[in-house]
């Protein structure tokens, strides 16, 4: 069995943080269209998206990172944060990498969907309808649960 891969960008950017140490945050997407319309815990993701045998992770990665927030990838060092395979058996590759963005300039790219269900009414919907700076401690109860790995292995990774 051929299952789905996944693959996409977790930007950071280090804070001044409130504590002794400094601080970071993570860029995170809230999730679009009418199924997640109001919600906010357990809603948000690290811009991601599939691709095929023709492309590699990395690239794939920047392609969706474009698609999804309607901005160039960053440049800079891409730290690997390795594979999580979800419940569906799709496997998911997450890069960090260190850069600063405004939300503001966010330019959704968008999908359709017969909206409300077989109504045959097909409606257009961004993918992420907004994307917003988080602390570690906001992420960990904003992120889908299945991506929290990602989030643990860039702390760590920064504090090594």
């Amino acid at each position: 069995m051929t299952y789905k891969r996944s693959a996409g960008l977790l930007l950071f950017r280090r804070t001044d943080g409130s504590g002794a140490e400094p601080g970071v945050e993570v860029l995170l997407g809230h999730m679009g269209g009418p199924l997640w319309s109001g919600r906010i815990a357990g809603d948000w993701a690290i811009p991601k998206g599939e691709y095929g045998p023709e492309e590699t992770p990395r690239d794939a990665a920047r392609r969706e990172f474009t698609e999804e927030i309607g901005l160039p990838p960053p440049e800079g060092e891409y730290l690997p944060l390795g594979e999580v395979r979800l419940s569906s058996g799709k496997l998911v590759t997450i890069w960090a990498v260190e850069a600063d963005l405004d939300p503001a300039l966010m330019v959704p790219g968008t999908f359709t969907l017969e909206w409300p269900p077989h109504s045959g009414n097909v409606q257009e919907f961004p993918e992420l309808d907004r994307v917003a700076w988080c602390t570690p401690e906001m992420a960990q109860s904003m992120l889908i649960p299945a991506q929290l790995p990602f989030l643990e292995r860039l702390l760590v990774l920064l504090k090594a």
